[in-house]
């Protein structure tokens, strides 16, 4: 039985220094000092930067590469070329190298001593032309790679670093993903299809299907106790509907929703899923849609995916490891309707059940209603608001020769009251507004489904990309629709090129 693990805790970056033996021992202990002081530089950051001997031969740089690959808690390499390292030594290494890598260029001064600068120090303190080196080799070698420029000191650094960081473990945590679909998809949907062995090929995820009633069967075996003890947790954590408490007239469909998450926290554990989907077209012998239970796993780390959408709970699970230790979460988010008003427009986002109530900090009511389709009891659920505050919506499509990754950097807004709407809800202003955002994410042929992520911005979603080598197309404050229809034909050409002919 495995239980998730949704925190940075046991990651490591290994920082990887270039020199080489020209320039004699002294220098080289000098260029190791420096190194390690950049290391201390980064102790802040949230996944531990690690020093590595300083490298001045091939063989050496190729056997850290293979030494980066073969250890699961190492998600990246930070490089610096110190003093001047040939960039030739490095083509077996970076070609060696699987694990995400990034570039600082930066140098140990930030002020420079000028009435002290002699040869030596120019020896010893050559970065700017030393990485430039560096830099011609990963671009001829093609390369995927974040560049940081900056003295480590500076805040901005740290926190283009602390934004790799967290990409690289999504990209970690999706490489050792296992999700679990209960059924197939919603039939006859079109976007929540895609190519599974693709994924596995370029995200590392395994997406395989059970049976519904084999999840219907871990329901059934759920013990009374354990109901009772999570019976007595929503009752702490929740302003519960009275009908719902013990004693209420519709208490027995809160136990009905507390087997249901029992059950399936008991199936994902013991099978070490990350994520999983379900259907309401596909509910077998369970005796409600499952909501609460999937609201609440979502909000511990869980990827989840309504109606079979495994693509979408991919992105949760991802969402949900770079954006550990931050405000807020990650959840399924699906755009419903619109409100129209000239220069007020806003998007009301929910989903039939499914909503994390990670996106809130306040206490979330638990109610029982009806829901028109699948046919089955009347199910629980979290109701609650979106904090207001930025969000980023994302979105993965399966475009046939590749995936497309859609972000709009939103604004969640102060909701109007909404008492006949008993579902967990946001609602939010696009960037730059409402008509660009709509037409470029039609343009774009974005997924209906979506990630709502409110710990991470856009900038750690442009580290994934890169590091997944995975087209992503940015909805902003700068976007325009012709320009924005321009990067889609162009990409076009360019993605297929880039896969070789």
């Amino acid at each position: 039985m495995m239980t998730l693990n949704t925190t940075l805790d046991g990651y490591e970056v290994w920082f990887a220094t270039g020199s080489q033996t020209l320039y004699g021992d002294e220098t080289l202990r000098q260029v190791a000092a420096q190194a390690q002081q950049v290391v201390a530089g980064l102790a802040g950051l949230p996944v531990k930067v690690v020093y590595k001997p300083v490298l001045t031969e091939p063989d050496g740089i190729r056997r850290l590469a293979l030494d980066a690959n073969a250890h699961d808690e190492v998600i990246g390499v930070i490089t610096w070329m110190h003093t001047f390292s040939p960039a030739k030594m490095w083509i077996a290494g970076l070609d060696a190298l699987r694990k995400p890598l990034l570039h600082l260029h930066t140098q140990a001064n930030v002020e420079l001593p000028w009435g002290e600068i002699d040869f030596d120090f120019m020896n010893l303190n050559q970065a700017a032309h030393g990485d430039r080196e560096f830099g011609y080799i990963q671009t001829r070698l093609g390369v995927p790679r974040k560049t940081v420029v900056g003295h480590v000191s500076n805040p901005a650094v740290l926190t283009q670093i602390e934004q790799w960081q967290r990409a690289a473990a999504g990209l970690a945590a999706s490489r050792s993903l296992k999700l679990a679909r209960f059924g197939d998809n919603m039939r006859n949907v079109a976007v929540t299809e895609g190519d599974k062995t693709e994924a596995q090929l370029q995200f590392g995820v395994q997406v395989n299907t059970w049976g519904v009633n084999e999840l219907a069967e871990a329901v059934d075996a759920a013990a009374d106790a354990s109901v009772d003890a999570l019976i007595e947790e929503y009752l702490a954590s929740y302003d519960v509907a009275p009908e719902l408490r013990p004693g209420g007239e519709r208490h027995q469909s809160l136990r009905d929703g507390a087997a249901i998450e029992v059950g399936l926290r008991s199936f994902l554990e013991e099978g070490g899923f990350g994520a999983f989907t379900t259907s309401f077209e596909d509910l077998g012998s369970l005796k409600q849609l499952p909501g609460l239970g999937v609201q609440r796993l979502m909000a511990e780390g869980y990827g989840f995916g309504a109606e079979g959408d495994w693509k979408t709970a991919v992105l949760i699970r991802i969402a949900n490891v770079m954006g550990a230790g931050l405000p807020g979460g990650a959840s399924l988010m699906e755009d419903y309707t619109y409100d129209l008003v000239p220069g007020e427009e806003r998007i009301l986002g929910a989903h039939m059940l499914e909503v994390s109530p990670s996106l809130t900090t306040a206490t979330p009511r638990l109610e029982v209603h009806p829901l028109g389709i699948g046919g089955k009891d009347d199910p629980v659920r979290l109701v609650f608001t979106a904090d207001p505050g930025p969000a980023v919506v994302v979105a993965l499509s399966d475009m046939r020769d590749r995936f497309r990754l859609v972000a709009n950097v939103v604004e969640n807004v102060s909701a109007p009251d909404l008492p006949k709407l008993p579902v967990g809800r946001a609602v939010w202003k696009p960037q730059p507004d409402f008509t660009t955002s709509t037409t470029c994410w039609l343009t774009a042929g974005a997924a209906h489904h979506t990630v709502m992520t409110t710990a991470v911005g856009v900038e750690v979603w442009r580290d994934f990309a890169e590091m997944a080598q995975t087209e992503l197309l940015v909805i902003d404050e700068s976007t325009t629709v012709p320009g924005f229809a321009r990067e889609v034909r162009w990409n076009q050409a360019y993605y297929r090129l880039a896969q070789g002919l």
